[in-house]
């Protein structure tokens, strides 16, 4: 694998300099850092030549359409997040930044334009599988009283997702309702960040599940149910288990390069590090990992896999090692996920039911 310098990359795709800083912030060209120089990036250049071809005549319709669907380019309108030049943007401010100070709630308030009023509820707490059943008994009402879409709503499905993944009074903010349920209350804080900086994130996967099924007419119970059935798979919020386990035995391996490249000879991916929209690294998982000092083989896996990869560890690597350092139950990254996403997903689904459309593309038929 070959990397060309900015001039060099420039070049091939004949473009100006901000078009090249484009393609990589929308995942098109892959860069890493230049080992010689850290101030400066180097560009992979079988994606710069894949991409100069393309862009030599003009694209047809189709292609630019079946590229938005895998980080191509934008395809929904929204007001809510954006990751752009490296940082990720709640309403245009920095989730970083507010990561340092702000709950969950409060960033709630902020992506749902709205106040956000908790209800008590009784029973006990009963994980992801109580939520999914809630949720779905919910979904299963009359559709036409549940689908009002409004702050209020959005309040009572928020409500019934952390009672049963949080537990705990209402009085109290969410992270410590959670560091109370899992008896870590050294790990309060921590969790507070990473609650903040996992509220949203542009149109990810689960985003996108909810806001097809409320453009249906379906109630933000239903979408919320979509959005968590699709969080809940191993591409999305259980990738964290994935990096914990590659992690624990990479990282105590004698030779973490070697056994890491072994790993990858057998034809399977790297979890935990790399991520499409942050070519310099997630500044999630920098914004989280800066507030604890990571376990010594989660640390030994994350060096080998930048040595190895060429990419810098992901927020799925910080959360893995968040739980191992505080001791966190094996689900802790997926349920710092669903409770975090669900405050973005009533915020693309509000904004999503205001459109008034119906989200329905076309095809790409390919059969006989």
């Amino acid at each position: 694998m070959d990397w060309l310098t900015a001039s060099e990359a420039l070049a091939l795709l004949g473009t100006q300099p901000q078009t090249l800083y484009a393609n990589v912030s929308r995942g098109r060209i892959k860069a890493r850092p230049d080992p010689l120089d850290s101030r400066r990036s180097l560009y992979r250049g079988d994606d710069v030549r894949r991409l100069a071809q393309r862009t030599a005549g003009r694209r047809k319709q189709e292609t630019v359409a079946v590229q938005a669907m895998q980080w191509g380019e934008p395809v929904l309108p929204t007001s809510i997040s954006t990751v752009r030049d490296g940082r990720l943007l709640y309403r245009g401010e920095d989730a970083c930044c507010l990561a340092d100070q702000a709950k969950l709630e409060e960033v709630a308030e902020l992506l749902w334009q709205a106040p956000i009023q908790f209800s008590a509820l009784e029973g006990p707490a009963q994980g992801l599988p109580g939520a999914f059943l809630a949720l779905a008994e919910q979904a299963g009402h009359d559709v036409a009283s549940a689908r009002s879409g409004s702050a209020a709503e959005a309040s009572l499905v928020l409500s019934i997702i952390a009672h049963h993944l949080a537990g705990g009074s209402v009085s109290f903010p969410l992270h410590i309702r959670l560091s109370r349920h899992w008896q870590a209350p050294a790990a309060a804080d921590i969790i507070r960040r990473a609650l903040v900086l996992l509220a949203d994130h542009e149109l990810n996967s689960s985003t996108f599940a909810a806001r097809v099924a409320v453009s249906t007419g379906a109630s933000l119970w239903a979408g919320t149910l979509a959005a968590l059935a699709t969080l809940r798979s191993p591409r999305h919020g259980l990738a964290s288990r994935h990096v914990a386990a590659l992690a624990e035995d990479v990282g105590s391996a004698a030779d973490p390069e070697a056994a890491l490249r072994e790993w990858l000879g057998e034809g399977r991916a790297v979890p935990g590090v790399g991520h499409p929209l942050y070519p310099d690294g997630d500044v999630r998982c920098q914004a989280l990992l800066q507030s604890f000092e990571a376990p010594f083989d989660y640390l030994r896996f994350a060096d080998a896999a930048t040595e190895v990869t060429g990419d810098a560890p992901n927020i799925d690597f910080a959360l893995a090692a968040m739980r191992a350092r505080f001791s966190l139950p094996a689900d802790a990254g997926i349920i710092l996920f669903a409770l975090a996403r669900s405050v973005g997903w009533q915020a693309h689904m509000l904004e999503q039911v205001a459109s008034g459309k119906q989200i329905r593309p076309r095809a790409r038929y390919t059969g006989p």
